[in-house]
């Protein structure tokens, strides 16, 4: 089927492609409690049409492009470059769009971003996942591996700042990454614990909420069929979840970063894994590590889309060329918006199989299988194949 042209963005810098199911999207922010130990994340959901609806940023503080060119430029003087360049562009997305109403309730994903990015870095997949019928809660993570976040504090009006952090001088990176996983992957679950708390009415004061009353979700969410999924870090992140949390049903790993998990946990993930890798980030060994989990588990699949780069499951695929080369390099040869569409019909089959939904995504079962002209099932290329 035909994937939606680019949207010129403000100044043809960035486009993000709106999402192509049936739904509306509308999103808001919201954040738990005073403390590190709260949460943060942003909330994607199928939505009601309105006048005059207001488009949010896509970064959406300055502070967040300082985090950015440190730690991808390795600059933090080109911030202000970065935000005349980007700090301008939104997502085509309602702010604080009244939710749509759905009598059998719309099944939960919680997304968990990648090393160094923040919330709103994957509002392509998020806005697409949600155009299809679901609920995204995208976290912003406080182990030190955002770009930069934050909270605010018991006082009113004051914001303390988390800053990205490198792997101390000295230390194992296993050891601090391992660390980080299951702060993430905990984070993950209580993500789940507020949505629960919600849609059971029960209601927390210390929700800051932006506009956007958060109990209406209480009779449109089944929390029955609830998944996770992240890239990279996130990846990674949504496996350890779903040894944490049983009502997680299945994962959604994006070229998964399967490093920072110990080797005495494979044997304890219970649930099927989507694993959709991009074409350049892979290794033999982190791929062995997920042939593991599919030897234990005969639903959980690996798949490989040909002409990919890493960054191609993040918004910054839809960055222009020079804009994209000038801050990662190469990029991948499939378009974008085909890589798009690829990545979400693949994970809305499984979705569809293993949350038990009554919807027609198993029309893109055979993406699972690695069939196609840009799918492969899931192994690392040698230079001799490309």
């Amino acid at each position: 089927d035909p994937v939606s042209l680019p949207r010129l963005g403000m100044g043809g810098m960035l486009a993000l492609p709106p999402g192509q199911g049936p739904h509306q999207v509308g999103c808001t922010d919201v954040m738990v409690g005073h403390t590190p130990q709260g949460l943060f994340l942003r909330l994607f959901s199928p939505c009601l049409p309105r006048a005059g609806a207001v488009e949010p940023l896509w970064i959406p503080r300055p502070e967040y492009c300082g985090g950015l060119a440190d730690v991808t430029l390795g600059r933090r003087w080109c911030s202000a470059l970065l935000s005349i360049a980007i700090g301008s562009c939104r997502v085509p997305v309602s702010w604080n769009g009244p939710l749509k109403p759905c009598s059998s309730g719309y099944p939960l994903i919680i997304f968990s971003h990648g090393l160094g990015a923040f919330r709103t870095l994957y509002s392509s997949i998020c806005t697409e996942l949600a155009s299809w019928g679901f609920v995204v809660a995208a976290l912003e993570h406080r182990d030190h591996s955002a770009a930069t976040t934050y909270f605010c504090t018991a006082k009113a009006g004051t914001e303390e700042w988390i800053p990205f952090q490198r792997v101390p001088q000295g230390q194992k990176e296993f050891y601090f990454r391992n660390k980080q996983v299951h702060q993430r992957a905990q984070e993950c679950v209580r993500a789940l614990r507020l949505l629960q708390g919600i849609a059971r009415a029960r209601s927390d004061r210390d929700i800051a909420q932006q506009g956007w009353d958060l109990s209406v979700l209480k009779d449109n969410l089944d929390l029955t069929k609830v998944a996770i999924m992240g890239h990279s870090f996130g990846g990674v992140t949504a496996v350890l979840a779903l040894v944490k949390e049983p009502s997680f049903r299945c994962a959604v790993a994006l070229d998964a970063w399967m490093f920072p998990l110990e080797n005495l946990l494979y044997p304890e993930v219970p649930k099927p894994v989507l694993f959709i890798n991009t074409e350049k980030f892979q290794t033999p060994e982190s791929v062995a590590k997920m042939k593991r989990l599919s030897s234990r588990n005969s639903q959980t699949r690996i798949v490989t889309v040909l002409g990919t780069v890493h960054e191609d499951q993040t918004d910054f695929a839809f960055l222009p060329g020079k804009l994209f080369s000038r801050i990662f390099g190469r990029r991948g040869t499939l378009d974008p918006h085909k890589a798009l569409a690829i990545t979400s019909r693949a994970a809305l089959a499984f979705l569809q199989r293993h949350l038990k939904l009554k919807e027609e995504f198993g029309q893109w079962d055979e993406l699972l299988e690695g069939v196609g002209d840009s799918v492969v099932p899931g192994v690392p290329f040698s230079p001799s194949r490309l």
